[in-house]
């Protein structure tokens, strides 16, 4: 089992020729992120965009290009669908948003003749290492779907796994979050969380998956609260996968780990046919890195 985002970069630098499609990579912050992963050895990038920009860019950070694939975009939206139908025809293994509004990225990923379609729904993952946990702890979906339905979470929870999986985690244990642990008509999300468990318990998540729910935040990730509680559970304490309910819990508990819990993330989007790397001007240079690397290892997975 992966359990750190260092361990992480240790094992997918052992996993070669991982082709990384950068679009509109005439941003100065990703392409650093980007020449990161590249001399640490984690990817082959192939650059799309404004080719001449994207020089001048790297110039000024002191990297060669030397055996980079370049090619030229058009703009936005066709830097975009060029990223993304390399990684549909197999030239490049997952993909990364650049300099361009994400809702002309996921526009690519969405294009019936060249994008990345499923039948899934796209959701976020990140993954968090907090220096009081003992492992990684993925979190989803706290930044792309505002107040999911139970078929919506259900959807979201099948991507978590599939990340999770990528950490050779062999039984992933899932907290449906919620504010109370009893099954409320009035609070929505314990309604839902109680179905997702039944989902889980008939195997819908597929096998070595455990999924719990309502359950608090304490009690997913404190064996001592539950037990102070009274709160039997197979989870406690031990937990991979939180899936909350609303997108401004997934991004306020967040913010809370990074800011707060000096915790290192990395995140990607899932439910496409592989991971889109998309990486915040806010975000560390340290945890663009580590996104990179995550979309790395789950594209290989």
């Amino acid at each position: 089992m992966i359990k750190s985002l260092e361990e992480l970069l240790e094992r997918v630098k052992s996993i070669s020729n991982v082709k990384l499609a950068v679009a509109a990579a005439e941003d100065k912050e990703v392409l650093h992120a980007v020449f990161d992963a590249t001399n640490a050895g984690i990817v082959i990038p192939v650059l799309v965009g404004d080719v001449e920009k994207i020089k001048e860019l790297s110039a000024e950070l002191g990297e060669s290009l030397d055996g980079i694939e370049l090619i030229e975009g058009e703009g936005p939206a066709d830097s975009a669908l060029k990223a993304v139908k390399l990684v549909s025809e197999g030239k490049a293994d997952f993909v990364m948003k650049g300099m361009l509004d994400t809702s002309i990225m996921i526009k690519a990923v969405l294009d019936k003749e060249h994008g990345l379609r499923t039948d899934s729904l796209l959701s976020h993952v990140m993954a968090y290492d907090v220096p009081a946990y003992h492992k990684l702890m993925l979190f989803t979906d706290g930044g792309m779907n505002i107040a999911p339905d139970l078929a919506a979470k259900a959807k979201i929870l099948k991507n978590a796994v599939q990340a999770a999986k990528a950490f050779e985690i062999d039984e992933v244990k899932v907290a449906c979050l919620t504010a109370k642990e009893k099954v409320s008509e009035k609070m929505t999300a314990t309604v839902d969380a109680a179905k997702l468990a039944e989902m889980g318990e008939n195997g819908e998540f597929g096998e070595g998956v455990i999924v719990e729910g309502p359950i608090a935040f304490d009690l997913a990730v404190s064996k001592e609260a539950a037990e102070i509680k009274n709160f039997k559970s197979r989870i406690t304490g031990d937990v991979d996968v939180v899936l909350v309910p609303t997108i401004e819990v997934g991004n306020g508990m967040g913010k809370a780990l990074t800011y707060m819990a000096n915790a290192k993330s990395a995140g990607v989007i899932m439910g496409a046919k592989a991971p889109v790397v998309l990486v915040s001007r806010a975000d560390t240079r340290e945890s663009k890195l580590y996104s990179i690397a995550l979309g790395a290892i789950i594209a290989t997975s």
